[in-house]
């Protein structure tokens, strides 16, 4: 698919990657949803986590389910009500260490197939992450991509269901989730087609899908009716049906039929794999002249088929089936499979968030298919379909069945359309034309940037809940400790008191100065003057903090009461936690200056590591200690070991002594992006030099003699 200038594409991918705005990602089918994502979790610098809203989604999108993360039941949730609407299962949330350390540092939370992920869903995700992260702010305060299109399949609400959700919910789909109708988000329509080339037939689709239903349209796919219909099997068609039971029927049929003897072949199954996420038979039975539909695209590299691929079995023994492509008439020697059911955990040396493989599926990816529901071949493309869309009974079903095709001509109805078969929801029409208007312009996105810049810029510098932690441990202290403990109570109110004047009310004239500056300057991530001021800023609240550090490190309370022992306990961890993570970060940004993504990336790390209560250190080399670790960390997560290590030693000596000479921070000299870069390709020349990112033509202009004698140095060594 080209869709590398697609500006749709450009403008989600900005807005996921430079802003911290909720997206809607919708587009017609074919319109590369799949792509972008995709790409996203190659590329994207943002710590995701990739989520769907059944079995068989997950697998396709790479991710788990909704509620297989979330631990939640299938029950209904109701809003603010900590049981299920049947009033058995609860909503307890609660999870392991590693579970909670992943919530509190993803970025990014993607939700794929949103159009089936109903309201209350939606809301139950709202309530976990407020739990584990800011409670004050929907989803926690991260970022919610949803990728999905309202125009096809619906979320599943049983009568009884809906009896109780109408009452907190006007529709069951996600827009009128409480949380989200909360919150500010954009929405961006992806409409350039790449499954369909036909244009006529793409504009039928199109008055489908938008319920634009005429009497010319209906006569037009009517067209494709063509009473008794039976193909040649060499032709390939594949029949599309509203019921899993006649799928089933169909193909048992047409199987029995075939003669010759029938070949079954036997899933292995590894660990935790739930048969709701199957994406094929696990008793796989075929016979020579099968039709068959590839489940999963080609990984042998060659390309020969892909997902929604039909052919016919040319031959079938024990352990050996051949498939003969009807797009290509390619035979291949198919051969077994791996599927994998994986779950988010933290690497342990990393921190970042991987996936870990729970259990595995092996099979050859085949399925019989002279049948599939049409809720199966969501996400297929087929070049010749026989659709039984007369028996439609929920919102986008015939529209998800005509869109798999890719042209009209290959296309057969197995009855004539009439409105009734397209059934559209009002309510759908209504959202989508009022979603179309929060798309935003070019000066909507630079606002969103420079939102997201100031707010993140804004956590760095926001001391509210050291202070917060500061009072309740003071208070603990004077409510029934005072007597044991005067001295170190007249302390800790000296320092809270301090703390407010010195940090708390200075942050707060600082936030007007910064946030000034960045509304008057055009190019406010590179201007000189904001940088130095946020570097200065860094320096003062650090140095700032040292009182505070010290203190805690002399702090010594005991107390013989159980209850207030435990509070005690977790009162001096939570300060703990603040003032050393504060100073971490504050270290981060005096020594690499400010980029929101990687200090969100360095805060996700460092509040994994401060998340649980954890004895106080003792002093503050401990803490500058595990602030470099950290940091370390960071840099191997997002570049793996470095290039050339000798030549990596010498340009950081040379920037360290550079930045010296000048008076100015290491990074100002030279980012370490551009060090692991230049280590990585080994420029020998100004033109090769200038080509690493984040050097450029200044960065040539002031230092390239210096770093091309560095690199031949190194390279003579």
């Amino acid at each position: 698919m080209k869709a590398e200038h697609n500006a749709a594409m450009e403008l989600a991918r900005e807005l996921v990657e430079t802003t911290g705005t909720h997206l809607f990602l919708t587009g017609r089918a074919g319109t590369g949803k799949t792509t972008f994502l995709r790409r996203l979790k190659s590329d994207c610098p943002k710590r995701m986590v990739v989520l769907a809203p059944t079995g068989i989604a997950a697998i396709n999108a790479g991710g788990v389910t909704i509620h297989s993360f979330f631990q939640l039941p299938f029950a209904p949730y109701l809003p603010g009500n900590s049981f299920a609407a049947d009033g058995k299962v609860a909503y307890r949330f609660r999870f392991g260490k590693e579970k909670i350390n992943i919530i509190r540092s993803m970025d990014l939370l993607v939700i794929d197939e949103i159009s089936m992920v109903r309201a209350d869903l939606l809301d139950a995700v709202d309530a976990v992450m407020r739990r584990y992260r800011d409670r004050f702010k929907p989803f926690g305060g991260v970022q919610l991509l949803m990728i999905g299109d309202l125009r096809q399949l619906a979320p599943v609400v049983k009568d009884d269901e809906w009896q109780l959700l109408s009452r907190y919910y006007d529709t069951p789909y996600f827009f009128s989730s409480s949380a989200l109708k909360d919150t500010e988000y954009c929405t961006v329509e992806l409409t350039e087609v790449y499954r369909q080339s036909d244009h006529r037939f793409l504009e039928l689709l199109n008055s489908i899908r938008e319920n634009r239903i005429t009497p010319d349209v209906l006569a037009s796919l009517n067209s494709r009716y063509i009473p008794d219909f039976h193909p040649s099997k060499d032709e390939g068609y594949i029949r599309l049906v509203t019921h899993n039971h006649t799928a089933h029927d169909i193909n048992a049929d047409e199987l029995s039929r075939l003669p010759g003897p029938s070949f079954t072949f036997s899933a292995r199954i590894e660990g935790k794999f739930p048969e709701y996420s199957y994406p094929t038979d696990p008793q796989l039975e075929l016979k020579r002249g099968a039709q068959v539909m590839f489940v999963k695209n080609d990984t042998s590299g060659e390309h020969r088929y892909c997902n929604g691929t039909i052919g016919e079995v040319t031959a079938v023994a024990k352990g050996m089936i051949e498939v003969r492509c009807n797009d290509s008439g390619e035979v291949v020697d198919v051969k077994p499979e791996e599927w994998a059911n994986a779950r988010y955990v933290l690497d342990d040396s990393s921190r970042e968030i991987r996936e870990e493989i729970d259990g595995v599926f092996v099979q050859y990816p085949l399925k019989t298919a002279w049948a599939i529901t049409i809720h199966k071949s969501q996400g297929l493309t087929f070049d010749r379909a026989i659709i039984d869309a007369g028996g439609a009974f929920a919102h986008g079903q015939t529209y998800v069945a005509l869109s798999r095709c890719r042209t009209l001509e290959g296309l057969v109805l197995s009855m004539p359309l009439t409105e009734r078969a397209v059934i559209t929801d009002s309510k759908v029409e209504t959202f989508t034309r009022e979603a179309r208007q929060s798309t935003p312009d070019a000066v909507r996105l630079d606002t969103l940037r420079r939102t997201f810049y100031i707010s993140t810029l804004g956590s760095l510098f926001d001391f509210a809940s050291a202070e917060t932690a500061f009072a309740v441990l003071t208070r603990i202290v004077d409510e029934h400790l005072y007597r044991l403990y005067p001295r170190q109570l007249a302390a800790l109110k000296a320092e809270m008191e301090r703390f407010k004047e010195n940090i708390t009310a200075v942050a707060t004239r600082f936030a007007l100065q910064y946030t000034r500056l960045i509304d008057a300057s055009k190019h406010y991530e590179d201007d000189p003057v904001i940088r130095q001021r946020v570097h200065a800023g860094a320096e003062y609240f650090k140095e700032q903090l040292v009182p505070a550090l010290v203190l805690m490190g002399k702090m010594r309370l005991e107390t013989d009461n159980k209850e207030i022992k435990k509070r005690l306990k977790d009162a001096l961890a939570e300060l703990d936690m603040q003032l050393s993570v504060k100073d971490a970060l504050l270290s981060y940004i005096i020594e690499t200056g400010f980029s929101p993504v990687d200090f969100m990336r360095q805060k996700a790390l460092l509040a994994i590591d401060g998340a649980a209560p954890s004895a106080v250190k003792k002093n503050k080399t401990a803490r500058k200690s595990k602030s470099e670790d950290t940091l370390k960390q960071t840099v191997a997560a997002d570049t793996g070991d470095v290039d050339n290590p000798q030549l990596y030693q010498k340009l950081t000596e040379w920037r360290r002594a550079e930045a010296a000479r000048l008076g100015i921070p290491a990074y100002m000299v030279l980012q370490q992006k551009a060090l692991l870069g230049i280590c990585r390709h080994v420029p020998r020349t100004a033109e090769m030099l200038s080509r690493i990112p984040y050097i450029g033509k200044k960065g040539v202009e002031k230092y390239g003699e210096d770093i091309l004698r560095i690199v031949r140095e190194a390279e003579d060594a």
